[in-house]
């Protein structure tokens, strides 16, 4: 199950008039740990900006992350509740997700939830809320084979070589 960090960044940029301003940005990441997520942050925001200083990393409960192909950049958190019956009570019980989305709007953010999470159970959607996340950076598979691409021979190549050279 991914974990999602939320990572603030500032950093000076020069406006039209020459004069520096400091410039927030939020990202999510999906990291292992909290160093896991401060690597990748820097990783993927060293490529853009020279300097920048990691103001604050947290960790957000997510319970899914919708990526949309034809989405926008904005991302909005949704809170979902679902509607589950206790044999024990005998009662409705309602149990709160959050989830993150990118659409155009709110109406939009919406509607593709619901179209993604169908009739499986029943469920009510309460907060569509806007979030100041800039960009989503996704756990991606390292290769499968991490010595791919490598200068490697066969230790009996070296061992022979070796003894060529002693001898």
């Amino acid at each position: 199950m991914p974990v999602w960090y939320q990572a603030t960044i500032r950093y000076q940029q020069p406006d039209d008039k020459g004069i520096n301003k400091t410039i927030t940005e939020v990202h999510l990441v999906d990291a292992v740990s909290y160093t896991d997520a401060e690597s990748r942050i820097y990783d993927s925001v060293a490529s853009n900006l020279a300097e920048f200083f990691l103001s604050k990393l947290s960790r957000m409960r997510l319970s899914e992350v919708f990526f949309v192909e034809d989405g926008a950049e904005t991302w909005y958190k949704l809170k979902v509740q679902y509607i589950t019956f206790d044999e024990k009570t005998q009662k409705e019980k309602k149990v709160p997700y959050n989830m993150l989305i990118n659409a155009p709007d709110p109406r939009e953010a919406y509607d593709l939830l619901k179209e993604r999470l169908g009739k499986i159970q029943d469920y009510i959607i309460t907060d569509v809320n806007i979030t100041n996340i800039l960009e989503v950076i996704p756990y991606e598979k390292e290769s499968e084979d991490p010595l791919k691409g490598g200068n490697f021979r066969p230790l009996s190549e070296v061992k022979a070589e070796k003894t060529e050279q002693e001898g």
